[in-house]
């Protein structure tokens, strides 16, 4: 690591601790109001079911990203089909259409999610699209030599691609799975049109009760912001773990 590298980390780290700092004291600023105290365990709870939400529709993403992922690159044609079609039609629709249908659309055929479950499956079912094509990118960016390489070994394709070939592909893959993770979470604020009990749905109730909807809809976007903030610091250190060296950014 050079010394320019270095000095840019550390700028990075100030400017991240700087924007923390803002962060607590607009967070102390607006709790010290009595309006917004009276609400703060709503936004706690609020703020849990976010992260769980979030959660659940990261990893259920990520298992059909996988799947979706390896389908569409392989040389199977029924597979590349099935891959094909799934990941177009859930990047072409609107999320918040996808929603309903698995909230109120499968309610016609007798089928009943709570809100939770309805939200959480249309989140990671749509991430799972867009994963699939992180994960095909990152796949395809690995040079075609090593696979012929570790089948030159003897590995068969499918050890090849679990023990060369993917380990590769998914520290490449970091930086625009972090970008995806950061839309999950934003995402689950369309969660409330359904009735599930995130940021978003306990704002909407705060603001009839104090008409104070600038403070109220700061408060969320702050909350909000401190989420993704934390998730994409998080995933920027996993990624100098992980980088390969000898790629750009390593």
């Amino acid at each position: 690591m050079t010394f320019r590298d270095t000095l840019n980390q550390r700028k990075e780290i100030v400017n991240k601790i700087g924007v923390a700092i803002v962060i607590i004291l607009l967070f102390a600023i607006m709790l010290q109001s009595q309006t917004n105290a009276k609400f703060a365990n709503q936004y706690l709870n609020a703020t849990i079911v976010t992260v769980e939400i979030s959660l659940v529709s990261i990893a259920m993403g990520l298992g059909i990203g996988i799947v979706m992922g390896l389908g569409r690159i392989s040389k199977n044609f029924i597979a590349r089909g099935i891959a094909t079609i799934y990941i177009e039609i859930l990047r072409g629709t609107p999320l918040l259409i996808q929603i309903f249908i698995l909230y109120y659309g499968v309610a016609s055929f007798h089928i009943l999610f709570n809100p939770f479950v309805a939200g959480a499956l249309a989140l990671g079912l749509n991430s799972g699209a867009y994963q699939a094509e992180i994960i095909r990118g990152g796949i395809q960016s690995i040079p075609t030599g090593q696979m012929e390489a570790a089948r030159s070994s003897g590995l068969s394709y499918l050890q090849a691609m679990r023990y060369v070939i993917l380990p590769q592909g998914f520290r490449l893959i970091i930086p625009p799975m972090t970008n995806e993770y950061v839309t999950v979470i934003k995402d689950s604020s369309l969660a409330y049109t359904i009735g599930v009990m995130e940021i978003t749905y306990w704002s909407s109730r705060i603001i009839p009760q104090t008409f104070d909807t600038f403070t109220i809809l700061l408060f969320a976007a702050l909350i909000y912001f401190t989420l993704t903030f934390s998730t994409s610091t998080i995933m920027r250190l996993v990624e100098r773990k992980f980088r390969i060296p000898g790629y750009m950014g390593a």
